[in-house]
């Protein structure tokens, strides 16, 4: 007989995912910290023949870490993935656990996290391997400074609030020129002037301007405007650990054009990432 999970238990919670492995034990204290930080309920579901044996053991770990906290748990039989996506609908924020580094793996083996994260209707946080060690920037967000995704940057304020974390909004660009001159420069040739490229003084005004109003709501949140030449997945996921607490990132709808330009930034970070990933649903949310 099929099961489906209880959208009553969803509702507002924090749901975290498991499946009995090390990826998802990974992500349940997690979102034990989230729920107390934010005051929420917490939802442990699993999805698949001994989704219930595996959601009680890791409800009753859940309650261990926390006392205090309401936890309530949920299986269903179908596939995970659908599943996760369902549960989306009505949850507050999605957390899963993911696979170590490795873009080949992850493609070989498969990636719940990354299907649910590509089509899920709230924010999912991929909680990757943890860092070793204290961190440079504490809570990164991707910016691209268009009004549809201020919900990303609100986001990533709140995740730094709570933690009493700095943020670090980060703007990557891309011109031709500026690559010719790196390209020069490591080359041992050229000046290494960027010459025609973009004004680095406006583009940081823009930003400012667009999260200024943001920014005020959070005046404990001490804040950082970083502009970075390159590739936004690499800017947002560099080859060192230990930059980051968090990286938050927006997904664009599919039906836009920045859904084709951004759609892959996500999946490429979470594939990249040393740390925690947050992936925002831009658009209007599915009810």
């Amino acid at each position: 007989m099929e099961r489906s999970l209880d959208p009553a238990h969803l509702r507002g919670s924090i749901v975290v995912a498991v499946d009995g492995s090390e990826d998802g034990e990974r992500a349940v204290p997690w979102a034990v910290d989230q729920a107390a930080l934010e005051g929420l309920r917490l939802a442990v579901v699993s999805a698949g023949e001994q989704s219930g044996e595996l959601v009680e053991r890791a409800a009753a770990a859940a309650r261990r870490l926390d006392p205090t906290l309401t936890v309530v748990a949920s299986a269903a039989s179908g596939d995970a993935r659908q599943v996760l996506i369902d549960a989306s609908t009505h949850a507050h924020l999605l957390v899963v656990g993911s696979r170590g580094r490795g873009t080949v793996r992850s493609m070989l083996l498969g990636s719940v996290s990354t299907a649910v994260s590509a089509h899920a209707t709230c924010p999912v946080v991929v909680c990757r391997p943890a860092n070793v060690g204290p961190t440079e920037a504490g809570v990164v967000v991707g910016a691209d400074g268009t009004p549809e995704s201020l919900p990303v940057l609100e986001f990533a304020f709140r995740q730094a609030s709570l933690r009493d974390l700095p943020l670090t909004v980060l703007h990557s660009y891309w011109d031709a020129t500026t690559a010719l001159a790196q390209h020069d420069r490591r080359e041992g040739g050229g000046s290494g002037d960027s010459g025609g490229g973009p004004d680095l003084a406006d583009l940081r005004a823009t930003l400012s301007s667009w999260m200024a109003e943001v920014a005020a709501r959070y005046p404990d949140v001490p804040v950082s405007l970083l502009l970075k030449h390159g590739l936004a997945d690499e800017a947002l996921s560099p080859r060192d650990a230990g930059w980051c607490d968090m990286i938050v990132v927006g997904r664009h709808p599919k039906t836009s054009l920045q859904r084709l330009l951004t759609g892959s930034i996500a999946t490429a970070v979470i594939e990249r990432a040393h740390s925690t990933v947050a992936v925002v649903p831009v658009g209007p949310r599915s009810s």
